[in-house]
């Protein structure tokens, strides 16, 4: 219901798919709210955002039936925009660690290359990643928090980029993170606002890594 991530949605969909056929398991893409239902969310063990936008994405009788879906051991992985989406949803605030999207620099400095840290090197969405430090392009989010009660992956060097946050003050700025929540298991990144992105092999690791965190099919803190 806000800005639509036209091709970074069409990419995603792509590439999200090919790794299930790559690694056996399967994915269904949607963009029907009304399979958010108890029955309609049982045979699921990952439910990926794909760059969700805006408000009233999901009725309250939908947001109910995830929460319990969560509850009963489901893993969420939230990619980039939807640190922006159903804002309004009070558990989905307290999922991300209080931290929703707040700002990105303006054009022409819009998409630049900056350098992220890895702070942890062996959860699987990072343990593929250069390390300690992997330099690339992304539309870099500020947030109205740092997140609380959450694991963070990925920090910005703040000092490698023209931030624009309104703040000369520096902060950890992380930019992923993972928690267990309320039963079940949820990873945020912010990376990911161009199609082009989802071709690099080393985005689509950290992605690969976090669906298989999510569903229980690897370890990580």
């Amino acid at each position: 219901t806000g800005f639509r991530h036209t091709e970074a949605i069409a990419a995603g969909r792509a590439k999200i798919a090919a790794m299930g056929e790559a690694d056996d398991f399967s994915v269904t893409p949607s963009e029907d709210a009304a399979l958010f239902t108890d029955a309609g969310l049982r045979d699921f063990e990952v439910v990926v955002f794909l760059n969700p936008d805006g408000e009233g994405i999901l009725t309250a009788a939908q947001r109910s039936a995830f929460e319990r879906w969560t509850q009963r051991g489901g893993g969420i992985v939230s990619i980039h925009a939807d640190a922006n989406a159903d804002r309004n949803w009070a558990w989905k605030g307290d999922m991300m660690g209080g931290a929703w999207f707040l700002n990105h620099p303006a054009p022409p400095v819009q998409f630049q290359q900056a350098t992220v840290n890895v702070v942890d090197t062996e959860h699987p969405a990072t343990r593929d990643l250069p390390q300690p430090n992997w330099v690339r392009e992304d539309e870099w989010y500020n947030f109205t928090a740092e997140p609380e009660n959450v694991h963070v992956l990925l920090k910005l060097d703040e000092n490698t980029y023209d931030e624009q946050d309104g703040s000369a003050a520096a902060d950890d700025h992380p930019i992923a993170w993972c928690s267990n929540y309320d039963g079940g298991r949820h990873f945020y990144t912010a990376l990911g606002h161009h199609g082009h992105y989802y071709a690099e092999p080393l985005f689509r690791s950290h992605l690969l890594g976090a669906i298989h965190w999510g569903g229980g099919a690897a370890d990580g803190e």
